[in-house]
């Protein structure tokens, strides 16, 4: 299947509208009884996560009524979504707010996510920022753009390759092995400047405008990273697993390294990952 121009403007209008909505009228506005643990007191859940999906995913249902949705707050109900991705014909994984943490302590880096995928392949990813209320937008062949509020674009361009010691990333260690942790920890000490956002969608956003040279993740949580993969591929990057293999729609381990090209790409792994 391919998606229309009119398709993509759907996506976008439904994206920013749960912001409208459902997120940011609950920003710094919620109950404690609006906020719940999932797997622990960083990994949390609002109201304002479940609303949100249920809006984008209603949208979605009522546009194409035969698509597999992936969303994280339902991924509790059916683990086997996930698996589906591999050759569902058309698909849609969504990420109401991705940086949840950040949304229930009120620090404004947060942001939507989706992606479409097609026989497992991801075909158009979105990044929306609710605050801002702008959007980046990645079609698989056709490049990454992000789309401001004001009716402005820009195309967007991954950070040039750089030395080791020049670059500025991110590596999320606390979702590694426990005995990988210290090692990755001590590695990043190698770079510039070490980030530590806590959510992919600015991760993504960032490297995709050329702000950050690599990102890295060892958790792959399909609405954590497809739209980001694509779009920072799009905008000219290099992303593979570990094992230097391509990351695919279904895939939940492995880990995830996105760098301004291949040959960074090796060093990082090396440098960084330590593999």
């Amino acid at each position: 299947m391919t998606l229309s121009d009119k398709d993509i403007d759907f996506l976008v209008a439904t994206v920013a509208a749960a912001g409208t909505d459902e997120i940011m009228p609950r920003f710094r506005n919620l109950s404690a009884g609006a906020i719940s643990e999932k797997t622990s007191a960083v990994d949390l859940v609002t109201e304002a996560d479940v609303l949100a999906e249920k809006l984008i995913t209603a949208a979605l249902l009522e546009r194409f009524p035969k698509a597999h949705i992936v969303g994280e707050e339902a991924y509790d109900a059916d683990h086997s979504v996930i698996p589906a991705l591999a050759d569902a014909p058309l698909a849609f994984v969504i990420d109401p707010i991705d940086g949840t943490f950040n949304y229930a302590s009120g620090f404004p880096a947060f942001g939507t996510l989706l992606a479409v995928t097609v026989k497992g392949e991801t075909v158009a990813g979105l990044i929306h920022d609710p605050v801002m209320g702008d959007t980046i937008i990645g079609l698989k062949g056709e490049g990454a753009y992000l789309h401001r509020k004001n009716g402005s674009q820009a195309k967007l361009k991954v950070a040039d390759p750089a030395p080791l010691s020049d670059m500025v990333g991110l590596f999320s260690w606390g979702h590694s092995h426990p005995d990988r942790r210290p090692v990755i920890a001590a590695n990043m000490a190698k770079i510039k400047m070490a980030l530590s956002l806590n959510c992919s969608a600015h991760e993504y956003w960032l490297a995709s405008a050329g702000n950050l040279h690599f990102i890295g993740h060892e958790k792959l949580m399909p609405w954590d990273h497809l739209a980001g993969v694509l779009i920072h591929q799009e905008a000219g990057g290099y992303t593979a697993r570990f094992d230097n293999t391509p990351y695919r729609p279904g895939q939940t381990t492995g880990g995830i390294l996105s760098a301004p090209d291949k040959e960074s790409w090796k060093m990082l792994r090396r440098e960084i990952v330590a593999l």
